[in-house]
């Protein structure tokens, strides 16, 4: 895995003291020894992108690589462009993103709205990815990631026979491993016009919660609702860089949360806001 930057700077300390002491408070909760492996440190952000848009490895990638940075990219063959180079990218740089060591996750085949699909066909959907992923060598997916947020109990247990460790959805809301079962898990998605809500997202990073980002393309040539333009992208970049942040992948973030005893102890509730 990649090395991070570190986060203990004169100014770390205090946070991490004080994070340090809340978990020592709340080990004695029912559930938390168990859930949380060690303590999550403030400024914990999840990178994650959908869609395996060209610009994942053209721009974002080098970027990240970069600055240390970890992220989940959540790949699919998206119809019906999925072959045009410059909007999407092919299976042989979704092997390279593993290879420089980000987490290739599962958004399956074709894009679908799982929600309204049947077990089976669900199930040939995430399958396939995870075909393909072995076909090239690339790690077992363990994420999934809802295509259009779209989602159902029969997804819910699809995911469980597939033995996913976790699944994003929306909600605009950050993060707590204690309170959200890791299939449903919140996000804020970037578009062109809420910069300041995404900053705003990043300062919910502390006491244990984590604020994840989805992100398609940057830019994003063929969905321009959700464009994240470059110059933006190097906005959130830099904040994430000069304020110490611990940016990672879900993968990486398993090192501190025990997703499969969360899915032992928390409920699921498909009537909160999951969509962004």
């Amino acid at each position: 895995m990649r090395q991070f930057k570190s986060i203990f700077t004169a100014n770390a300390i205090p946070c991490f003291r004080t994070s340090l002491l809340m978990l020592l408070l709340m080990l004695s909760l029912p559930g938390f020894a168990q859930i949380i492996k060690k303590p999550i440190p403030d400024k914990t952000v999840i990178l994650s992108f959908d869609d395996g848009v060209a610009s994942h490895y053209s721009n974002i990638a080098p970027l990240l690589q970069d600055r240390g940075f970890g992220a989940t990219f959540f790949v699919c063959e998206f119809p019906p462009n999925f072959a045009d180079s410059t909007k999407y990218m092919n299976w042989r740089q979704m092997q390279q993103l593993d290879r420089m060591g980000f987490e290739v996750a599962n958004h399956t085949h074709n894009h679908a709205p799982v929600g309204k699909l049947s077990e089976k066909e669900i199930l040939q959907e995430i399958s396939y990815i995870e075909d393909k992923c072995d076909s090239l060598g690339i790690k077992a997916p363990i994420s999934f990631a809802y295509p259009g947020y779209s989602m159902s109990e029969t997804v819910l247990q699809a995911l469980s026979k597939k033995n996913y460790l976790l699944a994003r959805a929306g909600g605009k809301r950050a993060y707590d491993p204690l309170k959200d079962h890791p299939y449903l898990i919140p996000s804020w998605a970037t578009d062109p016009n809420n910069e300041s809500e995404i900053m705003e997202a990043l300062n919910q990073a502390k006491d244990g919660q984590i604020v994840v980002l989805t992100i398609h393309g940057v830019p994003d040539l063929e969905h321009p609702w959700v464009n994240t333009p470059p110059e933006m992208f190097l906005r959130y970049l830099d904040f994430l860089t000069e304020n110490n942040y611990q940016v990672m992948s879900f993968e990486q973030l398993a090192g501190y949360i025990d997703f499969r005893e969360a899915k032992n102890q928390l409920k699921i509730d498909l009537e909160q806001a999951l969509r962004n």
